[in-house]
């Protein structure tokens, strides 16, 4: 991946092929945390971790930088425009280039260029301009959703690896409740399996399009969602069928009444569970890799949560906070949050 441009000059359901096998249930009790990076001045909300096990984040401060685990080393970095104070809350990746977005406006969406530095790829300036997410279908295509403008949530689409970015007309998607958008507080707001992919926003609601972004439904969900605070701040799918969101409110982080829920029809009903029960409040939901779809693991700044049967119960293994994850393997992931990325092992 050009060395991430040398970072300024220098990621009840059992399958599987052929002989149907049983998945054996296992139990993490804990997880053992190895802060990796710290610095009090980041808050650190999006991590990808790259095609070559490399890590790389994208953060406040104009602030990005990259992790190679063989030599335990950061490469750290700033990216300046005008005399902006850069926020970097959603970052994604192809084969061969790392890209990193900003909130609020204007909007910044840079990639890793040919000549040793990043290189803005699209430039969005309205008012209400605020991106919360990205990720890509593929090498060639990919999206970033932001907060409605003009009655629809924003989407850019990229088909040609990032090169070049196009807005969607309002006339291509649902109409947006007033003030919908989504929460910047973990880039997980997009699950994509295949060409099928789910946006969830801040009104508790899941737009859905089969064909890589070309056409797009929206479902409602029962999340709570009565306040601007409230709503799904994550989402993830195992596979076609079976997802996962969770949310709340932030500024009460000790609720768990209606912030979590399944699908197990690839998003067309959503239900609640785990009602009034852990996990509380948290902006970041994954399930953990070759699991069958059985383990999940929910973070946010009050603790870590684990489940082992597809998100219907839950335990509390952790009070460490962060406000994102990303799994290496079944084992292993690296978390992100206020000042730190740390190395998480779970237990079992």
């Amino acid at each position: 991946m050009k060395n991430f441009i040398l970072l300024v000059s220098t990621a009840g359901l059992f399958f599987c092929c052929g002989k149907k096998e049983v998945l054996k249930l296992r139990d993490i009790y804990d997880v053992k945390i190895e802060t990796i990076l710290q610095d009090s001045t980041l808050s650190i909300r999006a991590i990808e971790l790259l095609n070559d096990g490399s890590l790389a984040f994208a953060a406040n401060n104009n602030t990005f930088g990259l992790y190679n685990p063989k030599k335990n080393t950061w490469n750290i970095s700033k990216q300046g425009h005008d005399t902006l104070n850069i926020q970097f809350r959603a970052v994604a990746h192809t084969s061969t280039d790392f890209f990193m977005l900003s909130i609020s406006n204007p909007a910044l969406l840079y990639k890793t260029g040919d000549n040793g530095k990043m290189e803005l790829v699209y430039k969005e300036e309205h008012e209400k301009v605020f991106y919360d997410a990205m990720d890509f279908w593929n090498d060639l295509e990919g999206l970033a959703i932001g907060d409605s403008i003009d009655g629809c949530i924003s989407i850019i689409i990229t088909r040609d690896g990032g090169k070049t970015w196009t807005k969607l007309s309002c006339d291509d998607l649902p109409k947006a409740q007033d003030g919908e958008g989504a929460f910047a507080a973990s880039n997980t707001n997009i699950a994509i399996v295949g060409n099928k992919t789910w946006v969830a926003t801040t009104s508790g609601r899941v737009y859905y399009s089969e064909d890589k972004g070309i056409s797009w439904d929206v479902v409602e969900t029962p999340i709570v969602k009565e306040k601007d605070t409230e709503g799904i701040y994550s989402i993830d799918f195992y596979d076609e069928l079976y997802g996962f969101a969770i949310g709340g409110d932030y500024t009460k982080p000790e609720g768990n009444a209606a912030n979590k829920i399944i699908t197990t029809d690839g998003g067309k009903t959503w239900d609640l569970v785990a009602q009034n029960q852990t996990p509380n409040f948290r902006s970041c939901v994954q399930y953990f890799p070759n699991r069958e779809g059985q383990e999940l693991v929910a973070s946010g700044f009050k603790g870590i949560d684990y489940s082992n049967d597809g998100g219907y119960q839950w335990k509390h293994i952790s009070d460490e906070g962060f406000y994102t994850i990303r799994f290496l393997n079944d084992s292993i992931a690296f978390a992100a949050g206020k000042g730190r990325i740390s190395k998480l092992t779970f237990k079992k």
